[in-house]
């Protein structure tokens, strides 16, 4: 029953927090897709080079591994920002990027997050997850398709902790419906990225993932091989200063740092 509940949970929030239906009818201007949680920092992004440039910029979010599918079934983004190197590098494999534009954009860092207000959590091997989890759900991404689910998944089995908690996981969409499981009170921790617990204020960091318990969390960036000269200005703006400076400002690290 329990399981049935939060199913429908997930939906609903799901369906609020990222549309995962990119395509445009008639529309103009420049594309893109994007990881679900590059949402806070790129609407910002986007909003000052509309103004700068009088440009219009889509963004499609949803994990990286629905757009990237919904780009090998022929959808018409000009720019993929992944949260994962495994699904650009498919469609890389597949022909259809411009290989010579692809880049590592972005890092982040993995964390455990709670309710406003919440006591830190030391995250080590023999941390009880199941105990502060007290009856509740940890709520995660899909932990087998979605890069924070994927990174989540392999901290917590690089820490010996998996096993205990397996049964307590709620899996959602994408890292964003995740986190608003957590703000919203129906799960009492959950795992989603840095720069996703600074962009909601209902929640606190209780502890950041070591480094070495998760593969590095990379956001490469890769313009597709139809990209107008539009969508090229946008993805050079995308590395200057001032939107890296966001992207910091969001809670995200600048890749190699």
């Amino acid at each position: 029953m329990m399981t049935r509940v939060f199913r429908c949970l997930i939906a609903v929030l799901a369906f609020f927090v990222a549309s995962a239906a990119p395509i445009r009818a008639g529309a103009e201007g420049v594309l893109v897709f994007a990881a679900a949680s590059l949402k806070t920092a790129l609407d910002a992004i986007v909003a000052r080079y509309q103004e700068e440039f009088s440009q219009d910029v889509t963004v499609s979010y949803a994990a990286s591994s629905v757009l990237a599918r919904q780009i090998q079934l022929g959808a018409p983004a000009e720019l993929y920002i992944s949260a994962n190197q495994d699904w650009m590098d498919v469609l890389e494999h597949e022909g259809l990027l411009d290989s010579a534009s692809r880049i590592d954009l972005l890092a982040n860092n993995l964390v455990l997050i709670g309710l406003k207000g919440g006591d830190p959590i030391e995250i080590e091997p023999t941390l009880d997850l199941q105990s502060q989890l007290d009856g509740g759900y940890l709520a995660m991404a899909l932990v087998d398709a979605v890069p924070a689910g994927i990174y989540g998944k392999s901290a917590l089995q690089t820490l010996g902790i998996w096993d205990t908690v397996e049964g307590q996981i709620a899996q959602a969409d994408n890292v964003r419906a995740a986190l608003a499981l957590v703000a919203t009170g129906a799960s009492p921790l959950g795992i989603v990225y840095n720069s996703d617990a600074t962009a909601e204020n209902r929640v606190d960091v209780l502890g950041t993932f070591p480094q070495d318990t998760h593969s590095p969390i990379i956001y490469p960036a890769a313009l597709m091989q139809a990209a107008s000269a539009d969508a090229q200005n946008f993805f050079e703006y995308l590395q200057s200063e001032a939107s890296q400076a966001e992207f910091q400002r969001q809670g995200f690290t600048l890749s190699g740092q």
